[in-house]
């Protein structure tokens, strides 16, 4: 077998794909023929700088952005799309921009770049200013590119090729000479451009053009340059001869507008306008209030309270204003978030609850800020004073009808008065117990003067549990109950009977005299009794004899004590008491 011969036959059939897959793409691009006016104008082609107008482009099949500029014009922008193997036509007029140009100005001269365009400070169309051939000697007829003073970052293109970049800095009435793609070769005198006055953009003659460019002109302010945080100033701008315009803390704009700002702090906006003539800048600056201007009352700033048990006396309301300017978030502790300003009715309620004097303060902060760091804290202050107090205890004394009851068992001792005496008297000191739950009613049995030591503490003691287990059937608590029995140890005196009868207000005058007419029935009645005694406070209860009870003369008679009708013998009466 001839290796050699396979081979070769191997490498023609690989040659013979390579050229139908070229073949196959070649078939798929078309052709775009583009006539512009001027006939100067440089076509870019999604970016690619690919030379002057009035020539044929060979491009893919598909759409393209299709950018045709020359200095001095409003460019061209648009969309073409490119049939495969057809060729399209496309005619652009460009208009020209007829504002001259004042100086002052250097200039150019950039050799060794032919047909290449010529960008400055920038990579895209917009900053294109001509084709390397329009600047590149300065014999009899001028080919120059003029510029205003400065450094420039100039970019020469070809296609999508870089073909030399770099800084260059132009004095004023002075040329300098780009050798590309060395870079600068030289800077020399330039008086010409002292004799400059007010020329076109774009100029051309027989074997001459002159590009003149134009430094960007750019204007900032604001409406507004104080503002409260939160507020908003509006910007306004106006730019020219610049493709690109930046606003600081904005961002990229067009070249004119407006937009309102809400800076959270003072701020300088700064506009930078860049352009083939380099950049110009303008500033604005808007200074931000974060000051909160507040207030927090309280009228009236003190309150007076009092409960006494479950009632309140005396109690008002205070009202809470405040306001707090140039606030988003204003919060009154204890009361959480409020609106930036109002005012509310606080009730006046103290937060302790146990008897004795109230001397409380009430603090209200308030706490205001806004997204600018602006701060307010703000106190004020409610002085409670007053009291809690338990209630009195409406207590009477009660009193037995003579010699009862007869044995501890006996329900018959207590009368329906005195019954309704014990009931109220359980009542309000239920009440009382809810303040100081460890209280005692002491109940001390008394009996009148007749009978033995013996019977009559015996009496005094039956009498006072008696009284105890009513109370306890009323709901009074056995452990809040206690006895004590007296029996006729500190009866009360004649006089001092006197005294309460007289000070007994639901007597008239004619009933008063009559009472006393039998004051020794009176004492012996007054003696047989359950006096009642507060623990906590030593509270007596007060001694007035039930005058006016239905059951009167059975609690008053000393002598008739029956049995179904039946007198006791006389002999019994020596110890009824």
């Amino acid at each position: 077998m001839n290796l050699k011969c396979d081979t070769h036959r191997r490498i023609a059939t690989l040659l013979l794909l390579v050229l139908a897959a070229a073949a196959s793409t070649l078939a798929q691009d078309g052709k775009l023929v583009l006539h512009a006016t001027p006939e100067q104008a440089y076509v870019f082609v999604d970016g690619r700088a690919l030379g002057q107008a009035g020539h044929t482009f060979s491009l893919s099949a598909g759409d393209h952005k299709i950018d045709v500029v020359n200095y001095g014009y409003t460019p061209n922008s648009q969309t073409v799309s490119i049939a495969s193997g057809a060729t399209t036509d496309l005619k652009v007029t460009l208009s020209p921009v007829t504002e001259t140009v004042a100086g002052p100005w250097g200039a150019m001269t950039i050799e060794g770049a032919d047909h290449d365009a010529i960008l400055l400070n920038g990579k895209t169309p917009e900053f294109f200013v001509g084709q390397a051939d329009e600047f590149n000697h300065d014999w009899w007829w001028k080919q120059e590119l003029v510029v205003p003073p400065g450094t420039y970052q100039v970019t020469v293109l070809a296609a999508d090729k870089e073909v030399w970049s770099g800084p260059v800095e132009v004095p004023a009435d002075q040329r300098v000479v780009i050798d590309v793609p060395k870079g600068v070769r030289k800077t020399v005198p330039w008086s010409r451009g002292q004799k400059l006055t007010a020329p076109p953009r774009f100029s051309v003659g027989t074997a001459s053009a002159t590009v003149v460019v134009a430094k960007p002109v750019a204007q900032l302010s604001a409406n507004a340059a104080q503002i409260n945080c939160g507020d908003t100033s509006q910007l306004q701008w106006s730019s020219s001869d610049a493709p690109h315009v930046e606003i600081s803390n904005v961002g990229p704009v067009a070249a004119s507008g407006g937009q309102g700002v809400q800076p959270k702090q003072t701020t300088t906006y700064e506009l930078t306008a860049l352009g083939p003539g380099g950049k110009t800048a303008s500033s604005a600056t808007v200074n931000v209030n974060n000051a909160i201007q507040a207030n927090l009352t309280l009228s009236p700033a003190e309150m007076r309270y009092q409960r006494v048990g479950d009632e309140v006396v005396e109690e008002g309301n205070t009202a809470l204003n405040w306001s707090a300017a140039n606030a988003d978030t204003v919060s009154i502790d204890p009361l959480g978030s409020v609106s930036s300003s109002g005012s509310r009715t606080l009730p006046v309620v103290p937060r302790k609850t146990d008897p004795g004097p109230v001397d409380e303060t009430v603090a209200y902060t308030r706490n205001a800020t806004n997204p600018c760091g602006g701060t307010a804290t703000q106190t004020a202050t409610l002085h409670i004073v007053g009291s809690i107090e338990i209630p009195d205890l409406a207590i009477n004394s009660v009193y037995f009808p003579t010699d009862v009851p007869r044995s501890i068992s006996s329900g018959d001792g207590l009368v329906a008065s005195q019954k309704a005496t014990l009931a109220s008297v359980a009542e309000a000191f239920k009440r009382y117990l809810q303040f100081k739950p460890q209280t005692h009613l002491i109940l001390g049995g008394h009996a009148d003067e007749r009978g033995t030591d013996e019977y009559n503490r015996d009496l005094s003691e039956r009498r006072a549990q008696l009284a105890k287990s009513f109370l306890t059937e009323q709901g009074i608590p056995a452990d809040n109950l206690e006895i004590q029995a007296y029996g006729k140890e500190q009866n009360l005196s004649a006089d001092q009977v006197r005294q309460l009868v007289e000070e007994n207000s639901e007597l008239s005058e004619e009933e008063r005299q009559s009472a006393l007419q039998r004051m020794h029935t009176l004492v012996l009645a007054n003696n047989r009794r359950v006096d009642i005694t507060l623990s906590t406070t030593g509270q007596e209860s007060t001694r007035r004899y039930p005058f006016k009870a239905d059951d009167y003369a059975k609690l008053l008679d000393r002598n008739s004590a029956t049995r179904g009708g039946v007198e006791l013998a006389s002999q019994k009466k020596k110890i009824e008491n």
